[in-house]
């Protein structure tokens, strides 16, 4: 059995980049597909579609500079990722599926695109445009804390300390650019010379951040102040989901709205260290179970669409996994199956996406490879 480590959020960065995980887009129509009966012990048909999704992704979701972020092609000019642009959200969650399967050979092809198309001074460029030829000067935390975690596994898997330097220098990076005054912020802009003002939620993956490379005593001042931060801005046992960000100036929790896949991932960084409420498991495994678990609510728990996307339930079922509760597990892999397309004329066979539109994006389809896992 693969040893499950935590999974962290999409991307984001001020208001002039559009987050994977708000902006995946999954819309995906239920498609009609056998229940799926799984346990920890089994892969019958879940390596099956495992395996048809693997193949989606490498061959039809990739090119030669790494993940496209959606199928669909665009002039890649817009304010958000788009088409067959690269993310190093992508990159970092195959360099983890790559870690986690024991696939040393892939795991180094692709950390090999990322060192050419997304390292920069300060930390990984969040996007890279192939048509523009185009290295976006900021990064994410979020997203490099993913590659460092990337490398430890990587490590792990293969015996072997050829990567620790590596992961030495950039989670040193990382402290440098992207941590001050023992908190954790979003982004560095390389460009201007700054950090953001605030840290996303479900940006504080404490296990990465034990990874870095700096001194014990300033690692625990800095784990304890985050995990704090993460912990205050649980909403309520009645809608126990948690607020998106924390303002450092302001000192103020702020949400517009309830973004499921954000508190999701806030949820399961918290499970990772055993720190979830219990309450959030319960409320998780009464929508997945009812089929109801929405892409957005409002602060009181009222659901603002009936979106049920794949990333959604892909990471309810990694959260099952985490804490050992095998019916949610369960249930949220059959719940996410209903999304695959089986259909093998389609150009998305083996995918998770919209047919009519032929869009497919890669964090649906990468949170789905990794709930496959077990």
């Amino acid at each position: 059995m693969i040893k499950r480590r935590n999974l962290l959020c999409s991307s984001v960065a001020l208001f002039f980049v559009l987050t994977a995980c708000q902006a995946d887009g999954s819309t995906a129509k239920e498609q009609d597909t056998q229940n799926v009966k799984h346990s920890y012990g089994e892969q019958l048909q879940v390596k099956e579609n495992r395996d048809i999704l693997y193949q989606f992704i490498t061959r039809k979701l990739s090119g030669s500079y790494g993940i496209y972020t959606n199928l669909q092609e665009t002039d890649q000019t817009g304010e958000g990722a788009s088409g067959h642009e690269v993310l190093s959200e992508s990159a970092g969650l195959m360099m983890r599926y790559y870690a986690l399967t024991g696939q040393k050979e892939q795991f180094d092809e692709q950390w090999l695109r990322v060192k050419q198309n997304l390292d920069m001074t300060t930390g990984f460029s969040y996007r890279y445009s192939p048509k523009l030829q185009k290295k976006f000067t900021l990064n994410a935390s979020v997203d490099d804390l993913r590659i460092i975690r990337a490398l430890a596994e990587a490590s792990d898997a293969f015996h072997t300390d050829a990567y620790i330097p590596e992961l030495k220098s950039y989670s040193n990076r990382l402290y440098q650019y992207n941590i001050a005054d023992n908190h954790l912020y979003d982004f560095y802009d390389e460009t201007y010379k700054m950090r953001n003002t605030f840290i996303t939620l479900c940006y504080i993956d404490t296990t990465s951040l034990k990874l870095l490379s700096i001194s014990e005593k300033k690692k625990d001042s800095l784990v304890t102040a985050m995990l704090q931060i993460a912990q205050g801005g649980y909403l309520s046992d009645e809608f126990p989901f948690y607020q998106t960000r924390y303002d450092y100036k302001a000192q103020l929790y702020q949400s517009d709205n309830i973004n499921t896949v954000e508190s999701l991932l806030t949820i399961l960084n918290l499970a990772e260290v055993r720190q979830h409420q219990n309450a959030s498991i319960r409320y998780i495994k009464e929508q997945v179970k009812a089929g109801t678990l929405f892409g957005q609510y409002t602060m009181e728990g009222k659901p603002l669409n009936d979106v049920r996307s794949t990333a959604i339930y892909a990471i309810a079922a990694i959260i099952g996994y985490v804490i050992g509760d095998q019916e949610l597990y369960e249930d949220s892999i059959r719940k996410m199956n209903e999304f695959q397309i089986l259909d093998k004329q389609s150009p998305l066979h083996g995918g998770f996406g919209d047919i009519k539109a032929r869009q497919a994006y890669s964090f649906d389809n990468l949170m789905a490879l990794l709930a496959f896992i077990n």
